[in-house]
């Protein structure tokens, strides 16, 4: 792509930009799509060149640290984001994992919402027992973050849409909180994606995607990524270790992660899912519309049935958040449902009366997927933890995908009917 045309389309839309995001380099062959790049290491024919990239330099190494590949989709993940930079990773977790062990130390303290992701439970659980203190809040009333607040705290961490109970974090008021207190806000923001809501709109330093679901969007690939917003200013963060001390202070916060998430940790992303990923994101408006969409009719009609006791959706004037969530998501309220059934179905029975729904334990495919929440990835909880989650023994997640409406709502209601 020339100059001019660059030029052109630097002011156009979310999937516009998304889909000319690799031709705007230059691609061998007049290439669509950033080709596959498997090899593990990088030659130069200059040994000093070599070795200044190893020093900061722009360029690769190592496919432990990054490829082409993996780079053309960071480029994608950051515009979407409307960040300065982002670094990629082999799952959602690899990520948050990155994030909070290259960034916290002993002794320090992080505030995070109680309404958050299973296994983020679990790896926050593991920060506390290697030093970390961790205080688990409703995160629904910025009020309760504020009250958390010690001399060590670090962090403020949040999922903008909770899974499965879809609470809506008081993104915007904690945001604003942590930028006059000087604290790192981080926002999961997996559930909503940026074409809902951008991490940056809502303050945060660093924003995490889960690519395995909506932005990848077809179940075929694993991925995650940490975007710096540039919201943050690093050089007042004291964790950051000397030698990434370097240059502008905007690049030591992810520079650390980067480093040691994918040198150290070895975290990485393959250039094959990065490839499916990065493919899928071009259609990420068009599927979050559907299911966005679907899921909305799908919790009206649900809502509205005698054999079902509630439903948890944004979309819906009910939900404790639902103005907030209007705000926050443009008129738009995600794709994932808790429903919870009246007394004396048994929630096995009625799952195997499904025909469209898929029984699988993902969210953010092409298809509606369910499950029964408290007797799958939210069983190692405990009953305890579930009932601080709201999470109810007859509740089933749901993640809509993009089939014709009527057969997702004829689909529920007939297996309720049949029971």
């Amino acid at each position: 792509m020339t100059k001019r045309q660059r030029n052109a389309m630097a002011n156009n839309g979310f999937t516009t930009t998304l889909l000319h995001s690799d031709r705007r380099s230059t691609i061998e062959h007049g290439a669509i799509h950033k080709p596959l790049h498997p090899s593990s290491e990088y030659a130069y024919a200059d040994s000093r060149e070599l070795a200044a990239v190893f020093q900061g330099k722009a360029g690769f190494t190592y496919a432990r640290q990054g490829t082409p590949t993996t780079g053309a989709l960071e480029a994608k993940i950051t515009q979407m984001e409307e960040g300065v930079s982002t670094v990629s990773f082999a799952t959602g977790m690899a990520a948050l994992n990155a994030t909070f062990f290259t960034l916290l130390r002993q002794g320090d303290h992080l505030i995070s919402s109680q309404y958050i992701f299973g296994n983020t439970n679990s790896l926050l659980s593991t920060l506390a027992e290697l030093g970390v203190e961790v205080t688990l809040v409703d995160a629904t009333d910025a009020a309760n973050v504020e009250a958390a607040l010690r001399p060590e705290t670090r962090m403020v961490f949040v999922e903008s849409i909770a899974n499965p109970g879809t609470q809506v974090a008081d993104l915007k008021a904690i945001g604003d909180w942590c930028g006059r207190q000087g604290l790192l806000y981080v926002v999961d923001n997996t559930l909503s994606t940026p074409w809902l809501c951008r991490g940056k709109d809502v303050g945060a330093g660093l924003v995490v995607n889960s690519l395995s679901k909506y932005i990848g969007g077809h179940g075929h690939a694993l991925g995650g990524a940490v975007t710096d917003t540039g919201l943050y200013d690093w050089s007042a963060y004291p964790n950051i270790a000397d030698v990434y001390r370097k240059g502008s202070p905007g690049g030591w916060g992810l520079t650390q992660i980067k480093k040691k998430g994918l040198r150290d940790m070895g975290a990485t992303l393959s250039a094959d899912s990065a490839h499916r990923i990065s493919v899928g994101s071009e259609t990420l408006a068009l599927r979050m519309e559907r299911s966005c969409s679907n899921a909305l009719a799908l919790a009206r009609a649900l809502e509205a049935h005698a054999k079902v006791a509630r439903v948890s959706y944004p979309g819906l004037a009910s939900h404790p958040q639902h103005e907030r969530a209007g705000q926050l998501f443009g008129g738009r309220y995600g794709a994932l449902l808790g429903v919870e059934l009246i007394d004396g179905i048994d929630v096995f029975d009625f799952l195997n009366r499904l025909r469209v729904f898929v029984l699988a334990t993902h969210l953010g495919d092409t298809r509606t997927l369910v499950l029964p929440v408290a007797h799958t990835i939210y069983y190692e909880m405990g009953p305890e933890r579930r009932a601080l989650m709201g999470i109810a023994d007859s509740m089933l997640r749901i993640s809509v995908g993009i089939e014709d409406e009527d057969d997702i709502i004829g689909d529920f209601c007939q297996a309720l009917e049949s029971m």
